[in-house]
């Protein structure tokens, strides 16, 4: 939903294939992380922002089970920690997809792709019977199981499972006896929060291995009995809304790209999903996408632009498969690992400063290569938010200048604005320029900024600016 409303922006003929009729409100993940809620900003996605109050810029979370880890996020920025369930952000973004021109097909299912040189071709299944289009580029984020990763063959690392997991919605006959938080015990974890209406979210997690089948359907009992057998004592469910299975099975496509299709989300990586990673990666996924497919649809794309989707995301993804493999290990109930716990948490509690785990955890670690020569150490870097005044003297910031969705290349200094703007003056339809006063804090005086908030390019680069924008943009439009 979220690169259908972004192909929307930008004004890309677009269609949005969705197999369920409906949004669910079936729990999935809640969490969105700092980076993430940084890049929704930009895109102007403010309606799924949380407020943001004057001591909001540190929030308390968990890595492996252990509370303590204090992430924060810089001045100017959105919480670093928002509490939002899946369904709302679908909603949101279904509804930016739809009044920006998208066609969403919903209730429809794709369900053969092939390709040739200039376009990729589907079939479509619905209750309307069968029919075919033609685009010049398919994004896949069909999930874990995608079938158009499969049939487009693209293959993947697979990192079997070693952990069972079951999740319900259920109500205890005696609510007093309901588990709250995260509890380890020698057997395994509960994990439980109140989910409103008198029901309680509950995950029981073993490390005993997996079930014979691991697709077999959830009962009440069965999840009943686990938790019973972790925690110790006897615990009564009357009823449940939703139940299912999920494990610490990994994932990662050896490609996100091939020629005219794209893996996005889940279709690309899996992880076991602890630490809250798995949305708020799949939303820059998107975010990183949208703008790279616009360009080389509207013929504004440095060579090989659209290939750094696949450098930059699958090296993202990877990155959260090990810090959520180190989490897994962690938990493992084993006495024997007491001992690194008690260091981690030691860790986690004493070094709030400049927190290693904090980073990653939120994605603020988030660095992509440079494509320019002899590159500022700025580049690739991303740009935190901050308050800007413009030559003419109107208040803006960052983020703002960013929502149209151009490039931006940001000037400070008489110096810096009378030789860019020249520079760049060949590149005006592409990339938004604005003169900024010098006290504005920049990181150098002439920088240009992709449209995701990444830096392409800092005037203490050995490349010049033309250089640079025909790497990104291509030569002069």
């Amino acid at each position: 939903m979220l690169l259908a409303a972004e192909a929307g922006r930008y004004g890309l003929r677009t269609a949005l294939v969705e197999t369920a009729a409906s949004t669910s409100d079936q729990p999935k993940a809640n969490t969105v992380h700092a980076r993430a809620l940084q890049s929704l900003a930009r895109h102007g996605y403010r309606e799924v922002l949380p407020e943001h109050g004057a001591s909001d810029n540190t929030a308390m979370f968990h890595f492996a089970g252990i509370d303590g880890l204090a992430i924060t996020s810089p001045e100017h920025e959105p919480p670093p920690v928002a509490k939002c369930p899946q369904a709302v952000l679908e909603r949101a973004f279904e509804q930016h997809a739809r009044a920006r021109g998208v066609h969403v097909l919903r209730g429809c299912r794709a369900t053969q792709i092939s390709r040739t040189r200039d376009h990729a071709h589907l079939t479509l299944q619905s209750e309307r019977g069968s029919h075919r289009i033609s685009a010049d580029y398919v994004a896949a984020a069909d999930g874990a199981h995608s079938s158009i990763r499969e049939q487009m063959g693209f293959t993947k690392d697979f990192r079997a499972p070693r952990i069972s997991a079951l999740l319900g919605v259920v109500r205890f006959a005696d609510p007093a006896t309901a588990p709250a938080g995260w509890h380890r015990t020698r057997r395994g974890w509960t994990v439980a929060r109140d989910f409103g209406n008198g029901y309680t979210l509950i995950r029981a997690i073993t490390f005993a291995g997996t079930p014979p089948d691991r697709r077999a359907p959830v009962t009440l009992g069965e999840l009943q009995r686990e938790a019973s057998y972790i925690l110790g004592r006897d615990l009564k469910m009357t009823d449940a809304l939703h139940l299912r299975r999920f494990s610490d099975v990994s994932t990662l496509a050896h490609r996100f790209l091939d020629g005219r299709v794209a893996l996005v989300g889940d279709a690309a990586h899996t992880h076991f999903p602890i630490g809250g990673q798995g949305l708020s990666t799949g939303i820059q996924d998107a975010l990183n996408l949208g703008w790279k497919l616009a360009h080389c649809i509207r013929g504004t794309a440095g060579k090989d632009l659209l290939e750094t989707y696949d450098e930059e995301r699958r090296q993202a993804a990877q990155r959260v498969i090990d810090n959520t493999r180190a989490q897994a290990v962690l938990m493992r109930p084993d006495p024997e690992l007491d001992p690194l716990r008690d260091l981690f948490t030691g860790l986690i509690r004493h070094d709030k400063d400049q927190n290693h785990l904090a980073a990653a955890i939120s994605a603020q670690d988030t660095r992509y290569a440079p494509r320019t020569k002899g590159a500022s150490p700025l580049e690739g870097t991303f740009l935190s938010n901050r308050p800007l005044v413009t030559e003419d003297g109107r208040s803006t910031s960052v983020v703002e200048l960013l929502t149209e969705g151009r490039p931006l290349l940001l000037l400070s200094g008489p110096g810096a604005d009378s030789t860019h703007r020249a520079q760049s003056r060949a590149w005006n339809t592409v990339v938004r320029t604005v003169s900024v006063r010098p006290d504005a804090g920049l990181p150098q005086e002439a920088v240009l900024v992709r449209p995701d908030g990444y830096v392409a390019w800092a005037c203490d680069s050995a490349d010049s600016l033309p250089e640079a924008l025909r790497v990104w943009f291509g030569e002069e439009p």
